[in-house]
């Protein structure tokens, strides 16, 4: 991978549209690097603060990527992405801008944006880049980029993506990022399940959390993700880094790509992870999954 320093030649305009936990992150992070960044949300709301701290808030898609020479997307889902970007005919991208996708939609639904803008921008560059990572590193400026697309994007790309990312990985043609993406979050997946599940057992078994961090501590098990949601779940610290249901959507999203392969594991972590969303815990972080285990629904729900 190549670093890219922050030169004053290679700054450029930035759009990033849809302002959440993750939007609001990449926006804060492209402003303090000194990227000219304008900021869209469907809820005006949402971008009071980011405008506050130096992002021009505009007040629809068109307006805040009409000028800007990256536009990055991150929305929830697929349907909210085409309807943000298509629905008023072809979007009003700068002539050679590139489009960063980098909200995890899926495989088919990439290949199916992209396939649009050829249609409708054939000057515009898509780049499917989703990020792993959550709350934390977002804010940190320390995401993982998985990107994908042509190779003529990454100088574009770059200042931006070192803004954001401790890492970007380029993987091949559009398409490959999200593949990786559902895997990576597949494996995470696996990883926070089996702490909640682990945690419970020991529970029963009268194993104090701490113990059980103690002995894990330093040696081969010692995941740092697992170890972060033993220490979230331990102190009933259940705020949202990643919530939930969108981690749910991933894992759903992992299945269907599978094209009917036995991934039994999974199957069954979608079944509890729907049971746990169902219950009322989506919108507190995965980690919740560890009272769901437990507790019919979150107290108050």
């Amino acid at each position: 991978m190549t670093t890219h320093s922050l030169a004053p030649t290679e700054r450029a305009g930035v759009a990033v549209l849809g302002t959440g936990i993750m939007g609001s992150a990449i926006a804060r992070n492209l402003v303090a690097a000194g990227l000219p960044t304008t900021v869209w949300d469907r809820s005006a709301a949402a971008t009071a603060p980011l405008a506050a701290a130096g992002a021009v808030a505009a007040a629809s898609a068109s307006d805040a990527i009409r000028d800007a020479q990256v536009v990055i997307t991150m929305l929830p889902d697929a349907e909210v992405v085409e309807s943000v970007m298509f629905s008023g005919g072809p979007p009003p991208f700068a002539p050679g801008a590139a489009w960063a996708q980098m909200g995890t939609i899926g495989v088919s639904a990439t290949a199916g944006l992209a396939a649009r803008l050829g249609r409708v921008r054939p000057d515009v560059t898509f780049v499917d880049a989703p990020v792993s990572g959550s709350k934390g590193p977002a804010e940190a400026g320390q995401l993982l980029i998985l990107a994908s697309g042509s190779a003529a994007a990454e100088p574009i790309l770059a200042p931006a993506f070192a803004a954001i990312g401790r890492k970007t990985v380029w993987l091949g043609a559009a398409g490959q990022g999200s593949r990786m993406k559902l895997v990576v979050n597949s494996y995470l997946s696996f990883l926070i399940e089996g702490v909640a599940e682990a945690l419970e057992l020991g529970h029963r078994l009268g194993i104090d959390p701490a113990a059980l961090d103690a002995v894990l501590e330093g040696g081969p098990l010692d995941a740092p993700l697992a170890d972060a949601k033993l220490h979230k779940i331990a102190s009933g610290d259940f705020t949202p880094e990643f919530p939930l249901e969108w981690a749910l959507k991933d894992v759903d999203l992992a299945i269907g790509a599978a094209d009917g392969a036995s991934l039994p594991m999974l199957a069954a972590l979608s079944r509890q992870w729907h049971t746990a969303v169902e219950a009322g815990y989506g919108r507190g972080d995965v980690s919740a999954v560890r009272l769901a285990l437990v507790d019919p629904a979150p107290a108050g729900s």
